[in-house]
């Protein structure tokens, strides 16, 4: 087993005043040689937007985009036609493909919206774009991983992504331990903790750590507080 531990401080950062950002991988004015990407996980952004502020419209391709908000609500519009609003539970993902447009905006002006965006490079270029988003309740993800986000084609649950990728989602209660088995021994998990302290195969993990794991069939999770984790499974290569 080969570990890397991005601990939450060292990550890159930004506050533009609307946008408080924090950067696990190089993105923007962050650059470091060391912390281009895991895999095909190529950016982990732990973004807060101000009340009513948000990203003007803007086009992306080839990638698959997922949103995980965990306070307040978004507001998504795309040039597919689509305009959604998403919110703590609710998991959406976009396919850019041969080219998309999209906006983000804090629906609300009176609070701030926090939100993960996550960049997994695909397993494909030039796909039609395609949207989809879920919604997950507390109690789905109480003392279990949750599968979110599976590829395209597999009957694994969760919104679907041009990419043999998974991400799977726990809210555990203290002294609660799983075990998470791979789908793909020759893949790497990328564990980010949202809330609270875990161990990860004896590695200890605090709020907004990160730690990727290599040559490992599984991982064995002890909720050290009461946490909440995000595991992400991807291909290495």
């Amino acid at each position: 087993m080969k570990t890397i531990l991005h601990k939450a401080a060292t990550r890159g950062h930004a506050n533009h005043g609307w946008l408080n950002s924090w950067h696990t991988f190089s993105f923007s004015g962050y650059y470091d040689p060391e912390r281009i990407h895991f895999g095909a996980l190529r950016v982990l952004n732990d973004d807060t937007v101000a009340g009513g502020m948000g990203f003007g419209t803007h086009p992306h391709d080839n990638m698959e985009i997922i949103s995980i908000p965990t306070a307040g609500e978004l507001e998504h519009k795309d040039s597919m036609g689509n305009t959604q609003v998403i919110r703590q539970g609710d998991v959406q993902v976009m396919s850019a493909g041969t080219g998309i447009k999209h906006s983000e905006k804090n629906k609300n002006s009176d609070q701030p919206v926090e939100f993960f965006q996550v960049w997994v490079i695909p397993d494909k270029k030039n796909v039609e774009p395609r949207y989809d988003q879920q919604h997950f309740t507390s109690e789905d993800k109480l003392n279990r991983l949750l599968t979110v986000v599976s590829p395209i084609g597999t009957q694994d649950g969760g919104v679907q992504v041009h990419q043999q990728a998974w991400f799977s989602m726990g809210n555990l209660d203290k002294d609660i331990t799983l075990t998470y088995e791979l789908k793909d021994p020759q893949n790497g998990v990328y564990a980010f903790v949202i809330k609270g302290d875990v161990s990860i195969n004896n590695t200890l993990l605090n709020e907004r750590d990160g730690l990727g794991i290599t040559e490992a069939g599984s991982l064995h999770i002890t909720a050290v507080s009461k946490a909440e984790i995000l595991l992400m499974e991807v291909p290495m290569y």
